[in-house]
């Protein structure tokens, strides 16, 4: 880096040919030119301090005819001077010989150039003539063997006339470009040896004519293409014979030196090897430390392939500037860097004769502009390439302050102490930790190129140490970076942003010299774990900030306040620790992951008070040494500090009494590792200041004087809200000049990293034109600092891009592009102007009116082959009455179970809206009003709250906020309809409004430029009211008009608009515009207006079909359809024909009347026409109500649509009906009735209905063929405008799976689906008052901001995903659990034993409870239950179909202790359980014995039960009585299971037994106290008194479900979803299992909340440290009880609210997608149970853990086929196979339940059991069901064996399974009696021998009965069709489904 590699070029230059075999008598060539328009406009601009570029680029080759610039000869020189030794000019052969012919040359041009060549020549430079680069002469015939004589002639000419000044000759410069230029139907091929035959004849003119010039001749190769050009025979002999000199146009990519490397090597394939010339050197993306490199990489490559080198084009290395006198001069860049070198060792005071500092340069540059000079504004555009972006940081936004193991920074104790003082804290920020997914949408949208973030180093290093990274610190970055990338948005990531770890900080922070190697330690994690992908790096962000403020004043953490000394030391360990992260990425990564490290630092500009007194001008100077020069004068310069800041620490020092500062010393070793260590200076700037001299001298440390400075600012600035910050423009220009001279030097980019001002949080929010103010102006003046100044800045980056947290001003001061709601949980984003603003800037890349190139979108439909439609009508009903036999008898499970899959790769996935809806602007820009606006604006309208659609959203006049949002969303089409009236005023093409076409020019073109697919309607129900006034719809001349209009919009838009739909949902136009008259126009007339409109609109429709097909189809390419609208119908009975014809029917009215017309036969189904035909009959009426076509009408509409455009929301149950006669109307006249199951999910408008789209989709193929289809419109209206709209989640989520699923695997060709709609718009009759948008828009506010809702993010997550597919981790695992792994089912002691009073059993408080009214539900009890108690065989038997090791059973306490104490024992309950478990034992089955599962004796709970201590001394001796009689045979105790539900639901909601409910903020608390401390003293008794001799093991048994946050980026819906686990699984876990006492979040909220009742005390009870002691640690493993999963958000109750729900604040709910079960709480959701099994691994130290129940329900009519519990079993067992293999412990799993038993207070409605029993059988038979054999075949196998390794001997024994027990004969049940096994077959044989004969009974009289019927009547639908079908052929067979 020290040697510049500019110098090395000088060098280069220096010598005269390097051996390299040329003449000695010739110079190295070092080309420049040539001339072009562009440069002799900057030469002979009068603007001084200009810079410019001297390449020609792509600028215009300035063409010489009269006489030469006067200043052509100073520019010469200056060249000549700068070692430039050759300049190119290339002739004009067109211009020259303009017949083409050389008998007749341009003469005065031939002058010209014959001046310009002597010009060359006087300053010594030698010309390189081009003979031809771009245009040929218009006269030459392009034939192959014609050009190349023509070209002869013109070269012989240009060798005549110009040879005596010109040594270098080349022929072509651009060989694809002159290519391009010969006959097109020629091959590549021919076309190159056209001009290498034109090349050689005048290579050899030269040598045989003018050789005595002695000059060289040479052709210009691509040396990209130079192995293909070489490859051809013309071109390689050439290369060889009719060159003196190779040459080559060579633009490299800088980053690679392999491929420089590769490229020369090419060249080996000339032989003999020859000199090369590089005519053109383009460098590609080329950072200054990179250019060192690159030279001598090619210089090695060049010798190594023996490539001899003659001369380069320099173009790229040259800079001219102009001075004040306006004289130019031009050097290689380094030249400034150089001088600028030595004015810096020489630096003294102002005024010397010393040679001037770069702030006098600049001072001297503006100092005397005038304000009008000073603030012109520039129209021009940055350079290509230009980067704009955005930043943040992470403390800043990321919130998520303690989440997944983030350390603490110094920033979260530093809130917090402020917290204390009533100030904001960072713990949740904009909550960006969360919120990913939304933050890169609002990015794509404002199509930021590059976002500036930190990385918090606490989050990924929790103490600032490399010891133990955050796993999950590192996803999130992973996650940030891969998303940006994915929407091609280039990360700048910045290592450190002011938070350190407080870890690091209580060791001393940056003041103790090991934070240097902390921080390269976690800079090189950063480099390795994300370098892959992030090219951009900035190791510290504005290090005076935190050097000033955090260690200085003390007003920014860590708040330490020393300004002398921990300042400046701080400062100098961040050099430190800056320098060498920058050697560290330099040595470790640079070379594989080729990006670039820098550091960016802020400044303000630096202005004197009073520029006439020097004192000032030097304090001014010294003020930007002390801000910038701090950290890079070190850096960039020299690895010191400034000369400057040196002195004046030195000079206050001494004038004091003791040293005020502390400046630290480099070591000349640090000195050369601190000098260059920066690719690139990022610059932060927001203001500027007037500085004077200080105006007294104290020695009181401080940073000004210390700097000998004062700061003021000029009133006449415009202020912000920052006290700090005001608006001076022209400071930013001057301060990147200083920086350009200062730092860069001409070699080092400047990257502008922070850039913006803030608004105050009072203001509106959404409306910021200040900062659009601001920014228009900062930003031209960056744009005169690159253009006019020639400072190499890269880039703008603009802080910030969303409010967050500002330090000590905490969220009052607001920077963000977008405004963050911190009221709001969810932290809503909504965009200001100043992000659409900024969105034009960069669009435009500046200032200039971009030109519009109207290219066709980059998505085009297919051209599809014209539609096949039938000739033949549908029949009555449809074959399509396929689709109710297919789908209406399927189970709910199988209907709705959710599929994973995607669809094709370019399905279309867009939005919708429409023009009245959205535009507003009703009556601007020479718009004529639609009915619409005449309807709104029209008393008595019926539209909710008389809404109109004036502004409404606004569209028209927020063009840049809709695209915003439509990029944002990822999608790829955007459906709008256009205006007619605002393109045809009056509905006619005599009145065209301009303004109304080009905003939907605009609109389009917008849209194409951002890549989305436009969809156009051309009518969405807006007619022009002037067309209203002739008839509207019923007047045929609209037919006509609707043509003219569609014409006039395919001609304008159609070459970028490929997808186009006539009408949008005519049926309602027609029947609620002119039947009902609900909608504008308002004709009521039912029975007849609807068809006639409708007729009329088929016809337009058709028409204007015809004319796109005729006209525009063939250039266009587009498609054209309709989109029509229907519910799904589905039958009330499927099983009833009349019901499923009315299904039929509704959708034949429906969809038909329009579809089957276009997409069939041109006329109207069957159903529609018998119906109307015959009601109309009924009426008296002559004809029909339904106009007829006629054939030719038919033909002409037939097959009028390229695809099916389907708009559809929610369904109907329909059933025959007869409705009256009279009045006539089209609503009657399908003869159905509509209903809604009100089971389904309500939403404002309709019930979600998802299921039906896919019967609907399978409908419209069976019914118009495999058309493909589009779905145009489908969404949902809510009545809130929450932006958390989960059920719109919901909604689509099922929709869009119902398409997906049809796509899949019913075959429909779906090919796109566009969500209804883009945001919240005028919803017609309801105004504003339903929300359909996945945008909120607040109506309330004039500028009608727009705010994604979560539904948008969710969107953008299906459409980047392309459908649902299946995560990596849902999965199917194969493999088997660890060897002794335990399968087990269970039972409990009440669900099953029954036998309530028998053999003295005492009653339990479930037995009260069921005797207790409206307790139970169908009042069942558990009496009898599935009477286990004298059924052990059979249970038995059942275990054994399972083929498990263990069964869980629990004791009834009341059956061994009937009062609940041991004063007496009863012997025959024990002798049961004595029995039972010695069956077990003899079968093999170990017993697993729960002490208590719900049944307190009565007796207790008498006295109180759970809520009195005493009971904890019961239990324990109900236990010992256990231990004692029972343990020698039990291995495996529970004591409690499920504490949870016994304390909440037992004695807080009163919904289990005991049933109380009067106590819910403490009794459920005190209850479970006393389980906690009774299950402890159990464990403790068989700890001391039972292990040692039995050897068992002893637990407690907790349930929990899992829970997900129901918005996952929204921190107070985590936070809910982690204290809804706390307060379940972790009430009893955490004192168990973890420290003996309650979790904190339980502990805080009760205390909280009881505190804020009044109350004295927590409602809580505490644990005494002895009790704590005893209770921890009281388990040998973790009994875990799971059965679902459910989505948990905040839920604050008021403070008088005592209950367990209200303090835990969670509320739930479920998503719609998730299979359901038998239990309302019960879905199926089986990645919940690995996430709560790693869970408590993470939570409890991996404990052994137990499955002791999982299983799921079912309710209704028993299928003993029973899939649902199949699928719930296998995959939940899967996923704790999964955790397994997480290295969750697992020992064991429990099915529930082994039979259907009493499902506590829902009685035996809900079945859980793997045995059906059948409780209507007095013998209670255990049936097996599937799932038995299923779980059997898992327990035998040990899991899943994966089939790819063949059948697995474990599942060959499926069908050995035995049924009854083998070790005891029993008999048969058979009707309720016990027979033997011969009885019982004799008696299956008579039973099969009745059912038999009654079958055949039942069917001869059926068959009689039947026939009777036929003979006295036909069924008058059989009849009356017959009449309308009798020509038609015969249909094809039915596509099955």
């Amino acid at each position: 880096m020290k040697l510049r590699w500019n110098l090395v070029f000088i060098i280069l230059l220096s010598f005269s040919c390097w051996g390299f075999g040329w003449e000695p008598d010739r110079d190295f060539m070092s080309a420049a030119g040539p001339l072009t328009n562009d440069l002799l406009h900057n030469l002979n601009s009068q603007l001084g301090n200009q810079g410019y570029n001297v390449a020609a680029g792509d600028k215009d080759i300035y063409v010489c005819y009269q006489s030469l610039p006067a200043s052509l000869p100073e520019y010469f020189s200056t060249l000549h001077a700068s070692q430039v030794t050759h300049y190119k000019v290339f002739l004009p052969w067109a211009r020259l010989l303009p017949a083409g012919s050389s008998e007749n040359p341009d003469e005065k041009m031939v002058q010209c150039y014959q001046k310009l060549l002597e010009a060359l020549k006087a300053a010594q430079l030698q010309p390189i003539i081009i003979l031809h680069d771009q245009t040929l002469p218009t006269s030459i015939v392009q034939g192959t063997q014609v050009f190349a004589d023509l070209f002869a002639d013109y070269a012989t000419f240009a060798f005549h006339t110009f040879g005596d000044l010109v040594g270098i000759w080349f022929t072509f410069s651009d060989l694809n470009r002159v290519m391009m230029e010969l006959t097109p139907q020629e091959s590549k091929a021919s076309r190159l040896q056209t001009l290498a035959d034109a090349h050689r004849k005048a290579y050899e003119i030269y040598h045989q004519n003018f050789v005595s010039q002695g000059g060289k001749v040479s052709i210009v190769l691509p040396a990209e293409e130079i192995t293909e050009f070489l490859l051809q025979p013309s071109m390689s002999a050439l290369a060889k014979d009719s060159v003196d000199f190779l040459s080559l146009d060579w633009s490299p990519e800088c980053q690679s030196e392999v491929t420089l490397s590769q490229q020369l090597s090419k060249l080996q394939t000339i032989k003999p090897k020859g000199k090369v010339f590089i005519f053109n050197l383009k460098l590609q993306n080329c950072p200054s430390f990179r250019t060192a490199t690159l030279l001598f990489s090619l210089i090695e490559a060049i010798n190594k392939d023996q490539v001899l080198i003659i001369g380069f084009d320099i173009n790229a290395f040259l800079n001219c500037i102009s001075s004040s006198t306006k004289s130019r001069s031009c050097s290689l860049i380094n030249s400034l860097t150089l001088q600028s070198n030595q004015q810096q060792d020489s630096r003294t005071a102002v005024g010397s004769s010393s040679p001037v500092s770069a702030y006098q340069r600049v001072w001297e540059m503006f100092v005397n502009q005038s304000r009008a000079e000073r603030d012109a504004f520039l129209q021009d555009d940055f350079p290509e390439g230009f980067l704009w972006g955005v930043s943040t940081g992470a403390f800043n936004v990321e919130g998520g302050w303690a989440e997944d193991g983030r350390g603490p920074s110094v920033w979260d104790q530093y809130g917090h102490q402020k917290a204390a003082e009533g100030q904001a804290t960072p713990e949740v920020a904009s909550d960006s930790y969360h919120k990913v997914n939304s933050d890169v949408a609002l990015l794509r949208g404002l199509r930021a190129q590059v976002y500036k973030f930190s990385i918090s180093w606490s989050r990924v290093f929790p103490t600032g140490r490399s010891s133990r990274p955050s796993p999950r610190g590192v996803a999130y970055y992973n996650k940030l970076i891969d998303s940006l990338l994915d929407s091609h948005i280039e990360p700048m990531v910045t290592l450190f942003h002011w938070d350190l770890p407080q870890a690091l900080q209580d060791s001393g922070g940056w003041q103790n010299e090991s934070v240097v190697d902390a921080f390269v330690d976690y800079a090189a994690f950063c480099f390795s774990t994300f370098g892959d992908r992030v090219k951009l790096w900035v190791t510290f962000h504005e290090p005076w900030v935190m050097s000033y403020a955090g260690y200085g004043t003390g007003q920014h953490a860590p708040g330490i306040s020393d300004p002398g000394v921990a300042s400046f030391k701080v400062a100098h360990l961040v050099l430190k620790a800056h320098a060498r992260a920058w050697h560290h990425y330099n040595s470790h990564h640079r070379l594989q992951q080729q990006g670039r490290v820098g550091i960016v630092l802020n400044s303000d500009w630096a202005e004197p008070l009073s520029p006439e007194r020097p004192e000032d001008l030097r304090a001014s100077e010294r003020f930007l040494h002390f801000m910038l020069g701090w950290f890079a004068h070190p850096i960039f310069v020299d690895g010191d500090y400034p000369a400057a800041l040196r002195a004046q620490i030195q000079q206050m020092n001494e004038q004091c009494p003791s040293p005020v500062a502390q400046l630290p010393e480099f070591t000349e070793a640090e000195k050369q590792l601190l000098k260059g260590s920066a690719d690139f200076l990022g610059l932060s700037h927001y203001t500027s200041h007037l500085i004077s001299g200080a105006q007294q001298n104290t020695c009181i440390p401080s940073y000004d004087t210390i700097g000998g400075f004062s700061q003021h600012v000029d009133p006449a600035w415009p202020r912000t809200s920052s006290p700090w910050i005001r608006v001076v423009p022209w400071g930013i220009r001057r301060l990147l000049k200083f920086v350009s001279l200062e730092y860069a030097r001409g070699n080092v980019p400047i990257y502008l990293a922070g850039n913006g001002m803030p608004i105050d949080e009072s203001k509106n929010p959404s409306n910021d034109s200040l900062r659009v103010d601001y920014f228009n102006q900062y930003i031209n003046e960056v744009l005169k600092a690159i253009k006019e100044d020639s400072v190499n800045v890269r880039s703008y980056i603009v802080r910030s891009f969303i409010d967050g947290f500002e330090g000590p001003s905490g969220y009052s001061q607001r920077f963000g592009l977008y405004y963050v709601n911190f009221n709001d949980s969810s932290k809503p984003r909504t965009p200001r102007r100043s992000a659409y603003f900024f969105t034009s800037i960069i669009e435009k890349n500046g200032f200039l009116t971009k030109v519009v190139n109207r290219l066709p979108p980059a998505i085009t439909p297919d051209v599809l082959p014209k539609i096949r439609a039938f000739a033949f009508p549908s029949e009555v009903p449809s074959k399509a009455k396929v689709v109710w036999e297919k789908f209406s008898n399927q189970p709910e499970f199988e209907r709705d179970l959710f599929y994973h899959g995607t669809f094709q790769d370019d399905f279309l996935w867009g939005v919708s809206s429409s023009a009245y809806q959205v535009e507003g602007a009703w009556n601007a820009d020479g718009k004529g009003p639609s009915i619409w606006d005449n309807f709104t604006h029209t008393p008595g309208n019926n539209v909710k709250d008389n809404a109109t659609g004036d502004i409404a959203c606004d569209s028209y006049n927020q063009l840049d906020a809709d695209l915003n949002m439509l990029r944002a969303l990822k999608v790829k089409a955007y459906r709008f309809s256009l205006s007619w009236s605002r393109i045809f005023p009056t509905g006619r093409n005599s009145s065209i409004n301009s303004y109304g076409v080009d905003y939907y020019n605009r609109l389009i073109d917008g849209l194409v430029a951002s890549n989305i697919f436009p969809m156009v309607t051309l009518f969405h129900w807006d007619l022009p009211q002037a067309l209203q006034d002739i008839g509207g719809w019923d007047n045929p001349s609209l037919i006509e008009l609707f043509d003219s209009y569609a014409d006039f919009c395919f001609q304008n838009f159609g070459d970028r608009v490929k997808f186009w739909m006539t009408f949008n949902e005519p049926m309602y136009q027609a029947w609620l515009g002119y039947g009902s008259g609900e909608f504008p126009p308002n004709v009521k007339d039912p029975g007849w207006a609807p068809y006639r409109v409708a007729h009329a609109v088929i016809k337009a429709h058709a028409r204007v079909y015809h004319t796109y097909d005729e006209k525009y189809r063939q250039q266009q390419k587009g498609v054209i359809s309709l989109s029509l609208s229907t519910h799904w119908a589905e039958p009330k009975s499927p099983g009833v024909p009349r019901d499923v014809e009315a299904a039929d029917r509704m959708l034949q009215f429906s969809i038909g009347w329009f579809a089957h017309p276009i997409f069939r036969n041109g006329d109207y189904p069957d159903a529609m026409k018998w119906k109307v035909g015959n009601r109309s009959e009924l009426q008296q009426l002559t004809t029909s109500r339904l106009p007829s076509f006629t054939e030719e009408e038919k033909r002409y509409i037939r097959a009028t649509a390229d695809v099916f455009c389907l708009n559809t929301y929610s369904s109907r149950i329909v059933q025959h009906k007869t409705p009256n006669l009279n009045p006539p109307s089209y609503e009657d006249d399908p003869e159905i009735g509509e209903e809604e199951d009100l089971s389904w999910p309500s939403t404002a408008m309709n019930r979600a209905v998802p299921w039906g789209t896919r019967r609907l989709l399978n409908w419209i193929r069976e019914e118009y063929g495999d058309v493909p289809i589009y779905i145009t419109e489908n969404g949902v209206g809510l009545a809130n405008t929450e932006l958390e709209d989960t059920d719109r989640i919901f909604y689509h989520k099922t929709y869009i799976n119902e398409a997906l699923k049809a796509y899949r695997l019913d075959g429909v060709d779906l090919r796109g689906y566009l969500a209804w709609s883009l945001m919240d718009n005028f919803e017609w009759l309801h105004g504003y008052t339903v929300k359909f948008g996945l945008y909120r828009v607040d109506f309330n506010d004039l500028n009608r901001p727009r705010t994604a809702r979560t539904s948008a993010t969710y969107y953008t997550e299906v459409i980047t995903n392309n459908g649902m597919p299946l995560p990596k981790e849902d999965e199917f695992l194969y493999g088997q659990f660890p060897d002794g792994f335990i399968w087990s089912t269970a039972s409990s002691a009440y669900q099953v034993e029954g036998a309530w009073r028998e053999d003295g059993k005492g009653l339990s408080i479930w037995d009260k409870y069921s005797h207790t009214p409206l307790r139970v539900g169908n009042d069942d009890t558990g009496d009898v239950a599935c009477d286990s108690y004298h059924k052990i065989a059979k249970d038995l038997a059942a275990l054994q179909n399972l083929g498990v090791s263990h069964y869980r059973f629990s004791v009834s306490w009341s059956r061994i202790l009937p009062d609940g104490t041991t004063r007496y024992i009863n012997e025959a309950g024990l002798d049961y359980y004595v029995r039972l478990i010695d069956a077990l034992l003899a079968a093999n089955i170990k017993p697993q014995v729960t002490i208590y599962h719900w049944d307190l004796p009565q007796a207790l709970q008498d006295v109180g039960g759970w809520e009195n201590e005493t009971i904890v001394q019961r239990f324990k001796e109900y236990a010992d009585v256990l231990f004692q009689r029972l343990g020698d045979k039990v291995k495996f105790w529970i004591t409690v299971n499920e504490p949870l539900v016994v304390a909440s639901q037992g004695y807080g909601y009163g919904t289990a037994a005991p049933g109380i409910s009067l106590r819910p903020g403490t009794a459920p608390y005190i209850a479970g106290h006393n389980i906690i401390k009774a299950h402890a003293e159990a464990w403790h008794l068989y700890n001391d008194v039972y292990r040692a001799t039995q050897g068992g093991i002893i637990s407690i048994t907790i349930n929990s479900d899992w829970a997900e946050p129901r918005n996952p980026s929204n921190q107070e819906d985590v936070e809910a979803a982690r204290r809804f686990l706390q307060f379940t699984g972790g009430w009893f876990a955490h004192p168990i299992f973890k420290n003996g006492d309650y979790n904190e979040v339980m502990k805080t909220r009760i205390l909280d909340r009881s505190l804020a009742a009044g109350l004295s005390k927590s409602r809580l009870p505490e644990f005494t440290e002895s009790e704590k002691r005893r209770v921890n640690g009281t388990y040998d493993f973790f009994g875990f009880n799971h059965y679902t999963t459910i989505l948990a958000y905040n839920l604050d109750s008021a403070s008088w609210i005592t209950s367990y729900d209200a303090d835990r604040g969670v509320a739930s709910i479920t998503d719609r997608s998730w299979s359901g079960s038998g239990s309302f709480w019960l879905k199926m959701t089986p990645f919940g149970f690995r996430k709560i099994l790693n869970w408590i691994k993470e939570e409890y130290n991996n404990p052994p853990i137990y499955i002791t129940e999982n299983g799921v329900s079912q309710r209704g009519e028993v299928n003993l086929n029973d899939t649902a519990r199949i699928y719930y079993l296998r995959s939940y067992i899967n996923e704790a196979l999964k955790a397994v293999q997480d290295k969750v412990d697992i020992r064991g799993y429990t099915a529930w339940s082994v039979m259907d038993n009493f499902e506590w207070a829902t009685g035996f409605a809900e079945r859980f059991g793997l045995h059906f029993v059948n409780y209507t059988d007095p013998s209670l038979p255990r049936i097996p069901k599937e799932s038995a054999k299923f779980y059997a075949s898992v327990a035998r196998c040990n899991g899943f064996p994966d089939p790819a390794t063949g059948p697995h001997p474990c599942l060959q024994l499926e069908d050995a399974v035995p049924t009854i027990s083998p070790t005891r004969k029993e008999g048969v049940s058979f009707l309720g009696l016990t027979l033997g096994a011969a009885e019982a077959q004799t008696a299956l044989y008579i039973l099969f021998s009745l059912v038999l004969l009654g079958v055949c009974t039942v069917a001869f009289l059926s068959y009689k009965c039947c026939k009777r019927s036929k003979q006295e009547e036909t069924e008058p639908g059989q009849q009356e069709l017959s009449n309308l079908s009798h020509s038609d052929p015969q249909l094809p067979p039915s596509q099955a489904l």
